[in-house]
């Protein structure tokens, strides 16, 4: 009786020491990702319009904030210290 891989070789029409082989970690890689992706819930325009408006007002907001907290800090430097 054949193994499954001599029938693999024998259909394909390839030698059976080149079917025998592992996979490639590159080629298990790249199907694995594309296999993964395909599951993935991909959001809407609207919904990505939303979060990026979101995303860069909160990073603008978090600028200004800690821009603030270092020109308060700056400040109380120069009286500790004497202004430079």
């Amino acid at each position: 009786m054949r193994s499954g891989v001599e029938k693999t070789a024998r259909a394909t029409k390839v030698p059976a020491r080149v079917a025998a082989q592992p996979e490639n970690r590159v080629q298990k890689f790249i199907r694995e990702t594309r296999a993964e992706l395909r599951k993935v819930v991909w959001p809407t325009r609207q919904q990505a319009t939303n979060l990026t408006i979101i995303v860069t007002s909160v990073s603008i907001a978090v600028g200004i904030f800690l821009g603030g907290v270092d020109l308060i800090f700056k400040k109380i430097f120069e009286l500790i210290i004497g202004g430079f």
